[in-house]
């Protein structure tokens, strides 16, 4: 790189800006992990930073460093919810007003938490993208600085300060797992970490239906792409900044991307096993080391790089991920429309070990005969297992199964 916008020196100079504002958030060990990586592997947790993840960081550098006259006039930003957190919280700590815009059906909880850290929260579109542009109107509208997410300086100088914390805490760290929206994460902790321990690597992590930087990658330059749905709506950008994109190319040893069953399976493995409440983006770290364990050069730290979950979305992610794991399991089935039909499926069930969850009883519809009835069944079981002894022994039973 050739006259970088920004320096190590400048995530140095961050770390003592933020020194009282953010916490130092732990370095947990994940034997479960470990074990599957085949060496230590640990969970840098910012889910538990203030405001719920790193963008406080980042956000809070950017906005501390306006002149007075800046300040004044307001700052505004888009965000899905943890940046909108960040740039709240930041504003209020310097008195400084704040407006955010947030895709509309941004998780409600985020919502709240963006309102009760002082922002005022307005809608616009249906991704961070049009979010953005509706808050870079506001500014030339309005004359408030625009704080943007991810492509500032300040803000990546912000987020590098992770790297910071890491090396001190696991100074024999081999390898980093990140997940990258934006890239301005990857950008300052790649920075921060490549100017102290060059030959750590670098493995940055975005979600399959939202992943722009492969694409920019190959190309040279940023590129474009329209993101799909995504359980992982705090990584959903479509364009990587021009900024970390520079820093990210030279620096980041690759980038990979994870589905959506994975970051499922990831998210019930930190609850149910590392007792974390992690949203999808900040577990795609953990969802590239189960998908591919042997790919990452231990000792391992995966970043968490936030918390903030709508509780209804962590219900269906859950459903999702066990349902991956193969501990979930739904189906039709077709039964004789006499009295005593159900009762019998369900002892059958309870004889194989499944728990029912739930049961949808359908007496009429166009598939059916006037002597038949369909249940619909959510099961609980043990395992990929234990779902295919289920299945074959009512398959052999002679009920009817239907799938999807």
């Amino acid at each position: 790189m050739t006259d970088p916008q920004v320096t190590y020196d400048d995530v140095v100079a961050a770390r003592e800006l933020l020194a009282d504002v953010v916490v130092e958030t732990p370095v947990l060990h994940s034997r479960i992990l470990s074990e599957a990586v085949g060496g230590p592997v640990h969970l840098k947790c910012e889910n538990l930073q203030r405001a719920g993840s790193f963008k406080v960081r980042g956000a809070y550098v950017r906005i501390a460093r306006l002149t007075d006259e800046e300040k004044a006039r307001g700052v505004v930003a888009a965000s899905a919810g943890n940046h909108a957190q960040g740039v709240a919280l930041g504003a209020g700590l310097v008195g400084a007003k704040s407006t955010v815009y947030m895709p509309e059906g941004a998780p409600l909880p985020k919502v709240a938490a963006t309102r009760a850290y002082g922002a005022d929260v307005v809608f616009a579109g249906q991704t961070v993208d049009v979010a953005l542009e509706a808050a870079r109107e506001h500014a030339e509208q309005t004359g408030a600085v625009f704080i943007h997410p991810f492509d500032h300086p300040d803000v990546v100088a912000g987020q590098g300060t992770i790297g910071l914390e890491i090396i001190e805490q696991l100074p024999e760290v081999g390898t980093i797992v990140v997940p990258v929206g934006g890239g301005g994460l990857a950008a300052g902790m790649a920075l921060a970490v490549k100017s102290l321990r060059p030959g750590v690597r670098i493995v940055g992590v975005q979600a399959e239906r939202a992943a722009a930087f492969p694409a920019s990658l190959a190309a040279g330059r940023p590129v474009m792409v329209e993101p799909s749905p995504t359980v992982a709506d705090g990584i959903a950008v479509g364009r990587p900044g021009d900024l970390p994109f520079e820093l990210i190319h030279y620096l980041v040893d690759s980038v990979v991307t994870v589905t959506e069953e994975e970051l499922s399976q990831a998210l019930v493995l930190m609850l149910e096993r590392g007792k974390l409440v992690v949203e999808p983006a900040g577990v795609a770290g953990v969802a590239a080391l189960l998908a591919r364990p042997h790919a990452f050069e231990p000792p391992v730290v995966a970043l968490l790089s936030g918390g903030n979950i709508d509780p209804l979305l962590l219900a269906k992610v859950l459903r999702h991920g066990l349902a991956a794991a193969g501990r979930y399991l739904a189906f039709r089935i077709r039964l004789a429309d006499r009295p005593g039909a159900l009762a019998t499926l369900l002892g059958r069930l309870a004889e194989l070990g499944a728990n029912v969850l739930d049961v949808v009883h359908e007496r009429v519809g166009v598939r059916l005969h006037l002597d038949e009835v369909e249940v619909l069944l959510q099961l609980e079981t043990k395992g990929p297992g234990h779902c295919e002894e289920v299945l074959g022994a009512l398959r052999r039973d002679g009920y009817k199964l239907i799938f999807g």
